[in-house]
């Protein structure tokens, strides 16, 4: 049985922490999809804009979504 990918995010959450799956236009033999995780800094017509824990932000074409979703907050880290 295949799971449905599924879009579950919008525009109105901006500002949250989101997990997408989106399509890369990869080589033969590479993988062709990636996971990225992090806070939803802009959406716009054309890419989701995400800022990862390590401060790198992510662009991520609209087009290219196959799976998002709101996430729950993480814990403060120690140390």
């Amino acid at each position: 049985m295949k799971a449905r990918l599924q879009v579950h995010i919008t525009p109105d959450d901006v500002g949250r922490r989101v997990s997408v799956r989106s399509r890369l236009s990869a080589a033969p033999g590479e993988p062709s999809t990636t996971d990225t995780v992090g806070r939803l800094l802009a959406w716009t017509d054309d890419e989701l804009r995400i800022e990862r824990r390590d401060g790198t932000v992510a662009s991520v074409p609209v087009t290219s979504l196959l799976a998002g979703k709101v996430l729950p907050e993480q814990p403060p880290r120690h140390g």
